[in-house]
């Protein structure tokens, strides 16, 4: 008789902050192909060549400034849902990261020591991207294959526009939006815009205008698509105005084109337009990390308030809240039923 089993899938983070462990970290993150897209001679050449000479230490500091005394806020934070999930689930949950430890492998061997065939996967991204959702897929029917090719996997599908999401994010972002504020602005995690072409089987793509319309065969593998689609579902869940709106995209790398406009230049720009009080969020996270934490929490409100903002004001993530681990559990509990469709 097959037995069930859920792993939560993360993107991974340095085991310390030491930075022999941040090199190591991001070799193995920069190097995957559904990062950064180029052939792998001149991967090599960028990454091992040049990024891991100085970015290491540079990203080390910045670990520190977040690291918590249990590690990794992103890894704690994880394993805080995985622990909150099994308590609602009548079956075993691991987590397991796409790049560093714990890994996917490994949390798939926990699971497959107890017994589990089949397992509901859930990379823990809302929307779809090749550097996310897509290369935790690969990565993990690679190891199924390998390492398990008795095992039965169903992978949760980006849930961007469920209602169950939107309205947890909403309600989420009500309670902690202040009573002022001039702007709530949403920043998400960037990618190159060739990416978005990519992931496009459907050959239907134009980034000039089929982002915002009601439908295209594009939009379920669409990331900008879907980032407005969050944004504009809870806006309307909200009532916000507009107007009072903004949309980016945050921690590009290199000189290619990524999508546009970006979060460190709007934050610089927008107190010359009369936005004093600002709110911001990161809906491209269910957890914080050091995208969230540091990059806006710390260096995005000094590029603000530097340039003539007075208040800016971070919303946290989802993290364990206890709304979004009924969210997790209903998405999980579609996909175990699933197997009994199959």
């Amino acid at each position: 008789m097959s037995m069930k089993g859920i792993l939560l899938v993360n993107l991974g983070s340095p085991r310390s902050t030491s930075v022999p462990d941040v090199r190591e970290y991001l070799d193995e993150f920069l190097m995957d192909e559904k990062v950064i897209d180029y052939r792998w001679f001149f991967r090599s050449l960028l990454v091992q060549g040049i990024i891991l000479n100085t970015r290491p230490a540079k990203s080390a500091e910045a670990y520190k400034t977040v690291w918590t005394e249990d590690g990794s806020p992103l890894i704690v934070i994880t394993q805080k849902i995985k622990n909150k999930l099994e308590k609602l689930v009548d079956v075993p949950v691991e987590i397991g990261m796409r790049y560093a430890e714990p890994s996917i492998e490994r949390g798939m061997q926990k699971l497959a020591d107890l017994g589990v065939d089949e397992i509901v996967l859930f990379p823990l991204y809302p929307q779809y991207a090749m550097s996310t959702t897509e290369t935790v897929i690969d990565k993990a029917e690679e190891v199924r294959k390998k390492k398990f090719p008795g095992v039965k996997i169903q992978y949760i599908q980006p849930f961007y526009d469920r209602d169950i999401y939107i309205n947890c994010l909403s309600e989420s972002i009500r309670e902690k939006l202040p009573q002022n504020f001039d702007a709530l602005q949403f920043s998400y995690h960037g990618v190159p815009e060739r990416h978005i072409y990519k992931t496009d089987p459907t050959k239907t793509c134009n980034l000039n205008d089929c982002c915002t319309r009601e439908s295209n065969p594009s939009h379920q593998f669409c990331y900008r698509h879907q980032c407005f689609k969050t944004t504009e579902s809870v806006i309307e869940k909200l009532n916000l105005p507009k107007e009072k709106v903004i949309v980016s995209f945050q921690s590009r790398l290199g000189k290619d084109k990524w999508m546009e406009p970006y979060t460190d230049e709007t934050l610089e720009t927008i107190p010359k337009k009369g936005v004093k009080n600002l709110a911001i969020v990161c809906p491209a996270f269910v957890s914080d990390c050091l995208e969230t934490l540091e990059e806006i929490s710390v260096e995005g409100k000094h590029q603000f308030t530097e340039n003539g903002g007075e208040s800016f004001h971070y919303i946290p993530c989802l993290n364990d809240e206890d709304r979004w681990i009924e969210v997790v559990k209903t998405l999980c509990e579609e996909k175990l039923n699933e197997f009994y469709l199959v």
